[in-house]
């Protein structure tokens, strides 16, 4: 961007010095040329016209340099906008991705963790069953 800058001002100081330059040209050539008085007023007239002529078509040159680098920095800047906002899509679709997938496993972490407890407690139960089945035939055996 600055390298831009920098030619954006080289080509605006050529463009002042070649406009300059003209004017000191056509100025000490009319003066230094041998002309009748009518001669060179009609000279300098005709290079004033020709000087002004310069000057706008190099302000139309600079105004189109102008607009074209906002066009250029206007679509760079929408460019910049369109990623930022895909690359901002796409972390929030990952994200959430992410999100439900870690929940799965969770769930599915704590699905196994019930069932196995519940597998405890029935493992608990059969054997406070078997104990007591088999205090009840000691009981018995004992009569």
């Amino acid at each position: 961007m600055a390298a831009n800058n920098d030619n954006n001002i080289n080509s605006k100081d050529f463009m002042i010095g070649t406009l300059i330059g003209s004017i000191i040209g056509a100025t000490v050539a009319l003066v230094f040329a041998p002309k009748s008085g009518k001669e060179l007023r009609s000279d300098i007239n005709e290079g004033a016209t020709q000087v002004k002529g310069r000057a706008y078509d190099l302000k139309d040159t600079a105004q189109e340099k102008t607009v074209n680098w906002k066009d250029k920095a206007y679509t760079t800047g929408s460019e910049l906008k369109r990623k930022a906002m895909d690359s901002s899509a796409q972390l929030s679709k990952s994200a959430s991705e992410k999100t439900k997938q870690l929940t799965e496993s969770v769930q599915d972490k704590l699905q196994e963790k019930r069932s196995k407890e519940d597998e405890a407690l029935e493992a608990t139960e059969n054997v406070a069953d078997a104990i007591e089945d088999a205090a009840e035939e000691l009981e018995e055996t004992k009569k």
